[in-house]
């Protein structure tokens, strides 16, 4: 069995861009939230649940490389999958690459949950079990 990997395609903005028709690296963490949120769905799952039973998953830590230039009016694709998971702290990886296929961006995010009221990291297995289970599912394989 292989891990589960979404894939998002998203096309290059101009407002994205610099004066040379380059995206601002900042951008890049914004599509990784955006195959994050996508890898989610994929898993049969949806943060907006997670928030209505009180819970948050904020972002840690991320670490983005960056390998080439994405340009003005291209489209992207965006690999995301669980990379790794401690039962507390969650990892995901992410490529981004442009259309011949060349890797522009490859890194990861770390995220916890939390409780809304109190922002402590909990226990996901404890708290969540069903998030822990596909969590666990993932890392294994």
């Amino acid at each position: 069995m292989t891990r589960t990997t979404a894939s998002t395609s998203v096309p290059v903005r101009y407002a994205e861009t610099d004066q040379m028709g380059i995206v601002h690296h900042s951008v890049y963490v914004i599509w990784c939230e955006l195959g994050r949120t996508e890898l989610i769905k994929k898993l049969g799952f949806r943060y907006n649940e997670l928030e209505k039973q009180g819970y948050l998953s904020p972002v840690t830590g991320i670490n983005l490389q960056y390998k080439k230039s994405s340009v003005y009016d291209e489209t992207v694709t965006i690999q995301t999958w669980v990379k790794d998971y401690s039962g507390v702290r969650i990892e995901y990886g992410y490529r981004i690459s442009n259309e011949k296929g060349e890797t522009c961006v490859e890194g990861s995010s770390e995220h916890v949950c939390v409780l809304k009221d109190s922002f402590r990291p909990l226990s996901i297995k404890k708290h969540l079990p069903e998030w822990h289970d596909m969590y666990t599912r993932e890392v294994s394989h």
